[in-house]
């Protein structure tokens, strides 16, 4: 089994103007991103990363780069990890969009959402959810079965991979948070994937890699725990915040 580390980017400049900034230029981490950048590299710190996978757009390689610090891990970028192309919507304040007829389409169904002159959002979770499959695949071939590796990417992208992760249909994945600089964790495993903590913002991370000896087995009756000594299976290790669903 691996551990996928999602991270969302940091605050950004776009997100305390309420502007919709999707793919544009010059969107950066603000003072408080990169404060939230540092104290996840600290949360990550003891965690044995191989690699790691970054959105293409700048508050997500700032973000990598400054929680990652000197640390000499692998870094690269993959397209498909790249935030929602929103098309005409971009650059516009999300208090304007909000009285669009899409907005209560993207809210209620985002199967059906396409942003005019963009992706739609089935289009975005597609390609989310094959890229950390792919790169799962690669880095457990490289590295083992208990790899354990980070991919900074964007909400709608993040809220998208663990809808896939949890079973549910594209609909329900507005009832998924993801704050900025917000951890996310999946455990990858030959059964299924193992959702372990969402929207995670306080902590050390480290406990949440999975011992080696762990298998792929739901623990029967939940388990006892990350201090409750080795059990059979790979059970969803409690994080140190509550998945918090809107």
């Amino acid at each position: 089994m691996t551990t996928l580390f999602l991270v969302r980017h940091g605050r950004s400049t776009a997100n305390t103007a309420g502007i919709l900034a999707g793919r544009s230029d010059g969107v950066e981490l603000d003072e408080t991103g990169r404060e939230q950048a540092v104290a996840a590299g600290v949360r990550l710190a003891e965690v044995p990363l191989v690699s790691a996978i970054a959105s293409p757009i700048l508050r997500c390689r700032q973000t990598t780069e400054v929680m990652l610090g000197d640390r000499a891990i692998p870094t690269e970028v993959d397209d498909r990890l790249t935030e929602c192309d929103y098309g005409d919507w971009t650059g516009q304040s999300l208090k304007e969009l909000a009285g669009e007829d899409l907005w209560k389409t993207v809210q209620q169904q985002p199967s059906a959402a396409v942003f005019p002159g963009g992706e739609a959002m089935t289009a975005l979770s597609a390609r989310a959810v094959a890229a950390v499959r792919d790169w799962d695949r690669t880095l457990r071939a490289r590295h083992g079965d208990h790899a354990a590796w980070v991919a900074v990417s964007h909400g709608d992208v993040i809220k998208a991979i663990l809808a896939d992760a949890l079973g549910m249909h594209l609909d329900a994945f507005q009832r998924i948070m993801v704050d900025p600089a917000s951890v996310s964790v999946i455990r990858y495993t030959d059964a299924r994937p193992y959702v372990v903590t969402m929207n995670s913002l306080s902590g050390d991370l480290a406990k949440l890699v999975p011992p080696a000896e762990a298998g792929d087995d739901a623990a029967v009756g939940g388990g006892a725990g990350v201090a409750g000594g080795p059990e059979t299976g790979a059970r969803a290790a409690e994080g140190t915040d509550e998945p918090r669903v809107g």
